[in-house]
Order: structure tokens, then sequence, then C-alpha cells
């Protein structure tokens, strides 16, 4: 394989992934020649042709194709897409193609390469440590699983000498990866198409530690065996790196943090639950090993704004709440809710639940049917297939799950029928939940509670 340098074009297939759009902005922003295919045009599509990259939608052989050259052409590919005449096409005329995770572990070869794992918190660890070398002024580059509030991107180009990633647990694609740095946030049981088992996964996350070459360098939730000495950090508890004294006031949590030799107190944002704080702790962590001092980080925590569907709120004159996230495990969705619950004990709760592949339906039902149990009112929409085929999972439906659900008020709507459903409902809160296209309700639902409460 050419180094990827010297490739001036490169087609991704699947480019409307979170994952594949921040490589497919990385070499751009290159000066390179970049175009691709995806099944649906989405908002983050519209934003990659808006900045230039040329997208299409069907699945043809046309002219932009035909004149690739192979010699300086790299074809990138998502595993989740199984079939395609446009990558048989490729394929056929020998073209190099490679997985989006070979390549985005080409790239970490030659930074100093901070990699965040785990099954849950990811996201949000990733997007907070790139944030807090953005307002350090590092000279890094991030490729995130979501949409930083503040960057509105999921890439961001401010050097090369350190590169922020989200590491991917899913087909294994993390070990790819050339970390100097390492968060593993979580190990739980999730791919259990690619594991089969929860013992298989978590040899996974030890394979991932594995790689990091400094045991002082590699952060790890407390409470995790990960086979390899390692710095741990939590929160409400001892360890390497904690925090404590959480508090609430006026919608902003306050908390202090304690590193092996001193404890700065006082710690604001406005980002809520007890997970986000432990995701903050080691973010934190990691920003102190790298130098940076503790009056930048305060000002950079206060400031950090989240991540699109990751816990977005709006409140209303009314009073009224509209929450919006993507989460997709029961272990998950336990954290939102939980934390709604928490901040909220007295306010009826609607949820809107999109179950993401009909596996992962199956191999977790009971737990979710646990967590919804939590909510006061409950609409379960169709699940959303991705990569998989009902006829693949005979009897898994939505249907199925919530005969599982033990409240009185919940049913079953399809995402078309669902707005109108919602706005017949009574609550306090609203949350809408999941990982497939349920984010297409979140503008009309914004605009709708726009007018009726204010």
């Amino acid at each position: 394989m050419n180094n990827l340098e010297t490739y001036q074009n490169f087609y991704f297939v699947g480019i409307g992934g979170i994952g594949m759009s921040a490589l497919a902005r990385y070499f751009h922003a290159s000066g390179k020649n970049v175009l691709g295919y995806d099944k649906t045009n989405t908002k983050l599509t519209t934003a990659l042709m808006n900045e230039g990259i040329d997208i299409v939608f069907e699945d043809v052989i046309n002219e932009k194709i035909t004149s690739l050259q192979k010699e300086n052409t790299l074809i990138i590919y998502t595993p989740a897409i199984k079939k395609l005449e446009i990558l048989d096409y490729f394929n056929e005329n020998k073209f190099e193609v490679l997985k989006r995770a070979k390549v985005l572990g080409l790239i970490t070869e030659n930074t100093d390469c901070i990699a965040v794992a785990g099954t849950h918190g990811k996201t949000t660890t990733s997007t907070l440590v790139s944030h807090l070398c953005k307002e350090a002024d590092l000279p890094f580059s991030c490729f995130l699983g979501g949409i930083s509030e503040n960057f509105k991107s999921n890439f961001l180009y401010n050097g090369s000498q350190y590169s922020v990633v989200e590491a991917d647990e899913y087909d294994r694609s993390f070990l790819n990866l050339s970390p100097d740095w390492a968060v593993i946030t979580s190990t739980d049981a999730d791919h259990l198409d690619i594991y089969g088992d929860k013992n298989t996964i978590e040899e996974g996350f030890r394979q991932f530690a594995a790689l990091v070459p400094e045991d002082k360098q590699l952060f790890v939730r407390k409470g995790i065996e990960i086979g390899r000495v390692h710095q741990t950090y939590a929160v409400n508890e001892g360890a390497d790196y904690y925090s404590d004294n959480l508090r609430m006031d006026h919608d902003k949590i306050y908390f202090d943090f304690h590193t092996p030799t001193e404890t700065i107190k006082d710690f604001v944002w406005d980002v809520p639950g007890i997970h986000n704080v432990e995701n903050a702790t080691v973010a934190l962590a990691i920003l102190h090993n790298l130098g940076v001092d503790f009056e930048t980080l305060k000002k950079a925590i206060a400031n950090f704004k989240g991540i699109k569907r990751r816990y977005t709120k709006h409140i209303y004159p009314s009073g009224k709440i509209y929450i919006d996230d993507y989460a997709h495990h029961p272990t998950e969705i336990n954290a939102v809710v939980g934390s709604i619950k928490t901040f909220y004990p007295d306010k009826k709760l609607l949820v809107v639940f999109q179950p993401h592949l009909f596996s992962r339906t199956r191999d977790f039902a009971d737990g979710f049917a646990e967590s919804l149990d939590n909510s006061d009112e409950l609409i379960l929409l169709d699940i959303y297939p991705a990569r998989e085929l009902q006829e693949n999972f005979e009897g898994i439906t939505s249907k199925w799950l919530l005969e599982k659900v033990s409240l009185d008020k919940k049913e079953v709507s399809g995402l078309a029928e669902a707005f109108n459903k919602i706005k017949e409902k009574e609550f306090d809160i609203l949350l809408t939940v999941g990982a497939g296209n349920i984010d297409t309700l979140y503008d009309p639902i914004c605009e709708w509670m726009e007018i009726k409460n204010n």
C-alpha cells in the first residue's frame, strides 16, 4: 500500500457515517479530492456537500467513479456496508480498499494519539478531551463520534502533534490504532453480533489496553479489570484521579477534582449527570498530565457546551423540558433517565425510544424493559434495522419488547406517526432517545415546543 500522502483522491463508501465523515473532513482539509456515496441524504451529508465534498446517493457507477485512477485513489469503506455495486467495482478493478479503522490507525501512527474507548461514554469523553486541547491551544486534530456543540463538527484541525480519536470497539476497529494515551470508560456487553459474549468483548478491551506503551498513560475507570498496570479514575470514591463533593446550583454542576498530590475545588459546568462528571474527571486527568494548568482547565470546563444528541436539553418559559439523547443501550438509558429523575423527581416523564438493531434488542430485551419502566409513559418506535434484516430476526419486534415493559401507559408507533402522538400527550419532560433516525423528530418537536410553551 502507498503512503497516505501519495493519494490524491479519497472515495468514501458510506461517507455519511459519523466516523467516516470525520475522516472525509480530514482529507478535504488536507487539500485532497474527496468524494463518496451514502444511502440517504442527512443533515451531515448536506453539511459535507456544503463544505465542497461531492456525494451521490445512488448505487451506480458514474463518470466520476470511472475517471478515478487506482494508482492515486484510496477507497475507504465502513464494515456496516455489506453489499454494494460501487464497492464491487473498486474491488474488481484492483483499487486499494481499506476499512475506515485501518486508515484512522495509519493517521495515528504519526501523532501522539489519545484514544478513548468504552461501550459507553467514549463520545462525550473524546469530545471533552478535544475541547480542553483546543482551549489550551495544543497542536492537535480530533476525530469524533458526535458533533461538538463548541466546534459544530466532528472534526477539528489545530495542528498535528496530537490526535484525539474515538476508539470504536465495533468489529474490533480500535485494535488498528496506535494509542500513546488511552482511556477505557466501560466494558459492558454490547455488539454481541461481533463478540458473542461478555468475556470476549472484555478480552477485546484488554487487547486494546495492551497497545498503550506506558502504564501511566492508560486511564481506566475504577473497577474495570484490564489485565495490566494503569491509572484509575472515579467519582465519589478514591482513585488515582477522582471527583467528589458534587452539588447542583441553578442548573449548574459543581465538583472538586483530586490528583494523587492535590485537590482543586469548585469546577463548574452545565452538563448534568454523575456519569458525565466521571467523563470530565478522566479528561482533566489527561490534560493535567500533558502539562495544562488548572486555571485554563477550569475555564475550559465551564464553557463546554456538550455534544449534539448527548443530553441536549431545552427548558421553556412554561417550565416544560425537552431532552434528546443518543442512548441505545440499557446502561445508557438508565444513566439519562436516572439523571432526569434525580434532578426533576416530581415531573412527569414521557419517553419516546427507538431501539437500534434487532440483535441488540434481542440480546438486551430485559435490560431495555427495566430501564424503560423508569419512565411515566412510553412511546416505543419500530426497531431501526441499520445493517440488519427483519427476516433474520423472526419475532424480534417493538411489540414483542413492549410486552416486557410493565408500564400502564405504553404503546408502539411508527416514526411517521410519532410526532402527532407526542402532541396529544400530557407531560412535564419529553425525552427522545435512540441511535437510528429518531433524530428527524428533533426539529419539529423544538418548533412545536417553542410555539406551545412560550
